[in-house]
């Protein structure tokens, strides 16, 4: 058994501030992908990924029980298969902010899910919803608390826009030019994020009268102001929104940058050669970057390892 392949995601543009309705835009991205497998003989890694998919069937077993309105799965079938050695097999890192658990969620809701929605059909703005409802609900599995957004990417492999929490919608982003010296890249910190941990911290900070208003005034203004640039293609406007947003990251989030990227970050809005922004939650994993002129930008950052996501 080989099951379809799902594909990593790259939230661009609205982590933390989706939480609070900010706007948002994830894109997939094709480089790592999952998909579920079957085997006799599993190496140590698969046997890790089929306990854990034990564990998630009987998850979705009382999911389906308190929400059979919403999503239903075919039980007997999953929990056959994973006793007969199914697991997700992928190359998505995990900790790295780029959706390793939400691509194995859409892997199953497609193959066990009930009158499941499908990539083929008019996908109208209720149908995204629920679909991200279920994934969020699903997704809670591994994280504590999930937008759903994640899976969502993953399994329609589409740009997404996401205007407000209740306002999503597939979208396009202009094409890339391969030819463009502009690049949105991911620079690999070489340590492993927690979603859970950092999101905890981002809690407790928001009961801080003078964090909620910088999230509100500064932070959710920029993102939102990023999102209509990128997506309508306005390079010069989205680079100066970008500055203003990796500042404020920068001395905001600082515990969810890792120590050792302070300076490059800086550097960075210092002399625009690039600007970093979290990928994902932060604490480790992707650090997103942007720049005008990408060889500039590897100059600039020799020593550590990066890779290409989006050329203009």
């Amino acid at each position: 058994m080989k099951g379809p392949l799902f594909y990593s995601k790259i939230l661009l543009f609205g982590e933390y501030g989706i939480i609070k309705d900010s706007k948002g835009l994830s894109i997939p991205y094709n480089f790592f992908k999952g998909a579920l497998k079957s085997d006799d003989n599993l190496s140590d890694e698969a046997k890790k990924s089929n306990s854990s998919l034990d564990r998630f069937a009987v998850y979705l077993e009382e999911l389906s029980v308190k929400n059979p309105d919403l999503v239903v799965f075919d039980i007997v079938l999953l929990k056959k298969d994973v006793a007969e050695g199914m697991y997700f097999d992928s190359s998505i890192p995990q900790g790295y902010g780029v959706g390793s658990s939400g691509a194995l969620v859409a892997a199953i809701y497609d193959k066990y899910a009930f009158d499941k929605i499908t990539v083929l059909e008019n996908l109208t703005r209720e149908k995204l919803l629920t679909l991200k409802t279920v994934f969020g609900k699903m997704e809670s599995f591994f994280h504590g608390k999930s937008s759903g957004l994640d899976p969502l990417n993953s399994y329609l492999s589409l740009p997404i826009l996401i205007n407000s929490k209740d306002n999503i919608e597939s979208t396009s982003i202009p094409s890339q030019n391969a030819e463009g010296k502009g690049a949105v890249f991911l620079l690999d910190s070489g340590i492993v994020g927690e979603t859970a941990p950092m999101v905890q911290i981002f809690m407790e900070q928001m009961k801080e009268k003078g964090f909620r208003k910088m999230l509100k005034e500064q932070f959710i203004k920029h993102t939102d102001a990023c999102v209509e640039d990128f997506v309508s293609g306005n390079m010069s406007s989205l680079f100066g929104n970008l500055k203003q947003l990796s500042h404020v990251v920068l001395d905001n989030f600082k515990p969810m940058i890792p120590v050792e990227f302070h300076k490059l970050w800086k550097h960075g809005i210092d002399t625009n050669e690039y600007y970093l922004k979290l990928c994902g939650s932060g604490g480790g994993g992707y650090i997103l970057g942007f720049t005008e002129d990408f060889e500039k930008a590897k100059k600039s950052l020799n020593g550590h390892k990066l890779e290409v996501v989006y050329n203009f």
